[in-house]
């Protein structure tokens, strides 16, 4: 019950569904447990009597332990239960674990989202999901209760990809955007005036429109932490040498948010691109 998953599991409930939750502490739980939702002391519990189960952890590993170990989805799911995967995980990881349920009768889809912790709360997400179509079909209400923007993909591990193309894109714009106001604020130019520019043209993006402010204010308070990104751009790295893709520009990102959580610098937010960007060019504030 993170700041993502506590916000969609909000969501689930306030569309109708019978909620039952866990999460390793209880506290993070009790606003959802004052509001109606029942409390399962592990995920076999929670799994137990579910007709969907979904989850939403940081990494692969937390991923396969709360599926398949002792006390996991997989001991306490009945065959054909819809399990959604919300996490951002290895996308050969989510088709093996696909592969493991389905064994048992259990449908696995992988879902990640992007939309940030003001997107759950909202219920506006963007649900990137890998899986059979039947599954799909049957848990179309649940991904309504969390997302505007719901697409299947593709089999197993299809949304994974997807993600990992996802978070590409918005730390190569990171960069960019760093780049392009620093090179301005060097030139003499206002940055705050440039951005305002360039979001009148064909280089508005929603990183012009918000990380580039954030940057400009030297706000990193975390929203999506440095190092969650980092691991993301781990998972686009493997991406591309499993699909065998040249991709310098994935490289450079990976590398580059490397730099950031190891920099220590601008906070521990995956803006804070812009503040190593903005000391990397010698740039004074």
């Amino acid at each position: 019950m993170g700041v993502m998953g506590a916000a969609m599991a909000a969501n689930i409930m306030k569309a109708g569904f019978a909620l039952t939750v866990s999460s390793r502490s209880k506290a993070k739980a009790e606003t959802l447990l004052a509001a109606g939702a029942e409390w399962a002391p592990t995920a076999q519990d929670a799994a137990d009597g579910a007709a969907c189960v979904c989850l939403c952890v940081p990494d692969t590993p937390d991923v396969e332990a709360v599926l398949f170990g002792e006390d996991g989805v997989l001991h306490g799911a009945a065959p054909g239960t819809v399990v959604i995967d919300f996490s951002t995980i290895a996308a050969s990881a989510s088709a093996a674990f696909a592969a493991r349920m389905a064994e048992a009768g259990i449908i696995l889809l992988d879902s990640p989202v992007s939309g940030g912790p003001q997107g759950a709360i909202d219920g506006t997400l963007t649900c990137m999901v890998g899986g059979a179509e039947a599954g799909f079909a049957a848990a179309r209400a649940v991904f309504d209760a969390v997302g505007k923007t719901v697409t299947l993909l593709g089999p197993a591990g299809s949304g994974q990809i997807c993600k990992s193309g996802n978070q590409l894109i918005i730390v190569a714009a990171m960069q960019a955007v760093a780049e392009a106001l620093t090179m301005g604020r060097k030139a003499g130019l206002d940055p705050a005036l440039m951005r305002q520019a360039l979001l009148g043209g064909s280089a508005r993006s929603f990183v012009l429109e918000n990380h580039a402010k954030r940057m400009l204010d030297r706000n990193f308070k975390p929203g999506f932490r440095a190092e969650l990104m980092r691991k993301d751009l781990r998972l686009a790295l493997g991406a591309v040498r499993d699909n065998g893709v040249f991709a310098p520009s994935t490289a450079l990102a990976a590398q580059m948010m490397e730099a950031v959580v190891n920099s220590g610098r601008g906070g521990d937010d995956c803006a804070s691109l812009g503040a190593l960007v903005a000391e990397l060019s010698g740039l004074k504030d």
